[in-house]
C-alpha cells in the first residue's frame, strides 16, 4: 500500500494535469457545440472501428465453420448435378439417385513420384469402397484403392498405373487418360483418332464408359497434340484443372448401379 501512495506521490503533478486536462475538455465540449459535434463523430468512428475489428476477428475465427457449410452445399448441389436428367432435376431420395455425393477431406498428397497417391478423412465406416471416383470442385482427383475404417488412399490421376475413360467435351470421341510422370501439372490422352478436329484449349472431360465418374466431369483442356508414330491417332498433352499440389476438400462418388454394370458385363463375357 505504501508503494501505491509513494507512487501517486512521486507522479502527483503528472496526475494533477491529466486531471485539469480532462475537466477542461468536458467543459469545452459541453459549452461548445461544435466541439460537440466533433467528439461524438470521433466516438462513433473508434466505436465502428473497434466493434469493426471485433467483427474481423470473429468472421476469421468462424471461417472454418463456413467453409464446412460451403462444402456441405456443393456436396447437395453435385448430388443434384450428377443425377440430373434432360427434363431436369429428378428428385433426390435414397431411391432416385444414380450417383452419391460424399465430402470428405485429403490428409495426405503425394505428387512428384511416379506413382502418387493420396489419403483422405474418410472410410469404410463412412460407406467408401474401391474404384470410388474422386473429385474436386474444378474437376477429377483419382480414384478409390483401399480403405480402412477410418481412412482411404485414392490412386491420384498423376499415377502412371492410372487409366481414365475421358473424351472431348460435347463430342463422342473418348480415349484413355494416362500420365507419363514428367510433369504434376500435365497428363495426357491416348486413342483419339485423327480426323477429329482439335484445337488448343478445347475442354477434356470424363466419358460415359466408366462406371466410377459421371459423364462430363471437368478434367483440364488441350495444351498441345500431335500424331503418334503410326499417324492415325493423337498425342494430347491435357493441362489439369485441378492444382495438384494444393488440394484439400474433396468428393467422393458412388454409382449407386456400378456393382449391378459390373456383374451383368462379368456374366456376358463369361458367356
Amino acid at each position: 500500500m505504501q508503494r501505491i501512495i509513494n507512487f501517486i506521490l512521486s507522479y502527483r503533478t503528472a496526475f494533477l494535469y491529466g486531471f485539469l486536462a480532462t475537466i477542461s475538455l468536458v467543459m469545452t465540449i459541453r459549452s461548445h457545440s461544435y466541439h460537440q459535434s466533433k467528439f461524438f463523430n470521433s466516438s462513433k468512428w473508434l466505436t465502428g472501428k473497434i466493434y469493426g475489428t471485433a467483427s474481423d476477428i470473429s468472421s476469421y475465427f468462424s471461417l472454418r465453420d463456413e467453409n464446412d457449410r460451403l462444402v456441405q452445399e456443393n456436396q447437395r448441389l453435385r448430388s443434384l448435378l450428377f443425377n440430373s436428367t434432360t427434363n431436369g432435376i429428378r428428385r433426390v431420395d435414397t431411391l432416385a439417385v444414380d450417383y452419391e455425393v460424399m465430402e470428405a477431406k485429403v490428409v495426405k498428397n503425394s505428387f512428384a513420384s511416379p506413382r502418387n497417391y493420396l489419403t483422405i478423412n474418410k472410410g469404410s465406416d463412412h460407406g467408401v469402397k474401391q474404384d470410388m471416383g474422386v473429385i474436386t470442385t474444378v474437376g477429377i482427383l483419382g480414384i478409390v484403392e483401399n480403405t480402412s475404417s477410418s481412412f482411404s488412399t485414392v490412386q491420384s490421376v498423376l499415377n502412371t498405373k492410372s487409366n481414365i475413360n475421358a473424351k472431348i467435351k460435347n463430342t463422342n470421341y473418348f480415349g484413355s487418360l494416362i500420365w507419363d510422370a514428367r510433369d504434376y501439372t500435365v497428363v495426357q490422352l491416348e486413342d483419339i483418332p485423327r480426323l477429329v478436329p482439335l484445337v488448343v484449349g478445347d475442354t477434356i472431360v470424363t466419358g460415359a464408359m466408366s462406371s466410377i465418374f459421371p459423364e462430363n466431369i471437368p478434367i483440364g483442356v488441350i495444351k498441345k497434340y500431335d500424331l503418334n508414330a503410326s499417324k492415325s491417332f493423337y498425342n494430347i498433352e491435357v493441362e489439369l484443372f485441378n492444382d495438384m499440389a494444393n488440394v484439400k476438400n474433396i468428393y467422393v462418388i458412388k454409382n449407386r448401379n456400378k456393382e449391378e454394370i459390373e456383374e451383368l458385363e462379368a456374366l456376358t463375357t463369361d458367356e
